[in-house]
């Protein structure tokens, strides 16, 4: 364990984690509102305060599996300290930055793996990594985009046959509502599986610090201000990727909305109770390719779509290049 940091040192790592949480929120919020503001079930201002509320009370449903996998299952505990926290969440933040001005729907989940793992490494080579954690959070980019995908189209081929003999505003009316419900559903995945990952920076910091003893646990005040955090970050928006999310991969009807935020919403109760840090940009993608390639293939925008991919390939190692650089230049820094 490295020598203790002083009070403000310790204290001000903590405000860039809660900051990078915030800019999780305000990345992310267009997981949660994109489909019920393209569908026009909800204006954005009404959609992010909805999402931002679900967002905010997650930690009373779920568990810390994905905090502890965070913690401890990414790159080893025993290596981490104050610079490593700082460079991977350096490495995070700016990746995030980047793909949000750009208005490209990357995941600050894999951000912030890439950044833990780009740190980790800087300082103790390739031994930092727990590659059996690091193996099932690279396995989720492919795996939760792919099962939100599947259970969008499933659903909408179950919802079409189960409306058959409705007319067409009867389901409208009827999805608009249901809509209200699917959104919840997904504003709380989200909120339970994103927040947990801050949760599980400063946590691990805290441990490093030997503020938590000798088992490493998840103080509810950490969980309180992470959720607060990320709910704040929603509640600010993020209107340039909801363009991208909701109105440019596929034109969605409030039926289709349903099916993308049920698909995506069951994919991030499985996980975070699997302990799974998984993306909630790439599932809620998958579920909106979903419900658009099963009305037919040619209504997705295919090259959207394809940049997106291209956006999550590079994720992990392009914030892991940014957080090695920053270590270095911190190791510069304090020399």
């Amino acid at each position: 364990m490295d020598a203790a940091l002083g009070l403000p040192v310790l204290v001000g790592l903590i405000a860039v984690a809660l900051l990078f949480d915030f800019l999780n929120g305000l990345h992310d919020a267009a997981n949660s509102i994109a489909t019920i503001v393209s569908t026009r079930v909800l204006r954005p201002q009404f959609a992010v305060i909805w999402a931002a509320f679900f967002n905010f009370v997650a930690f009373m449903v779920f568990g810390l599996h994905v905090a502890q996998t965070i913690g401890t299952g990414i790159i080893d505990p025993a290596i981490v300290d104050a610079q490593v926290i700082f460079a991977a969440l350096v490495g995070a933040i700016v990746w995030n930055l980047v793909t949000w001005a750009l208005g490209i729907p990357s995941s600050s989940s894999h951000a912030l793996i890439g950044g833990l793992v780009g740190g980790g490494m800087a300082k103790a080579g390739i031994s930092a990594a727990v590659w059996s954690g690091l193996t099932k959070a690279v396995l989720a980019i492919v795996l939760s985009p792919l099962v939100g995908f599947l259970l969008a189209m499933m659903l909408v081929a179950i919802v079409s046959w189960l409306s058959v003999r409705s007319t067409p505003f009867a389901v409208d009316r009827a999805f608009r509502i249901l809509q209200f419900a699917s959104a919840s559903l997904y504003s709380l995945g989200h909120g339970g599986n994103d927040a947990q990952k801050t949760m599980g920076i400063i946590a691990v910091l805290l441990y490093s610090q030997g503020q938590l003893g000798n088992e490493f646990t998840v103080p509810f005040w950490v969980v309180l201000s992470c959720q607060a955090a990320m709910a704040l970050g929603t509640l600010m928006g993020g209107w340039r990727i909801v363009r991208t999310m909701g109105l440019r991969i596929t034109k969605l009807t409030p039926m289709q909305g349903f099916c993308a935020e049920t698909g995506g919403a069951a994919t991030l109760f499985m996980a975070t109770f699997l302990g799974v840090p998984v993306s909630t940009t790439h599932t809620i993608t998958g579920a909106i390719v979903g419900v658009g390639a099963a009305r037919r293939v040619s209504a997705v925008r295919w090259n959207v779509a394809s940049s997106i991919v291209y956006a999550w390939v590079i994720t992990i190692p392009a914030a892991a290049i940014v957080a090695a650089l920053s270590w270095w230049a911190v190791q510069i820094f304090v020399k």
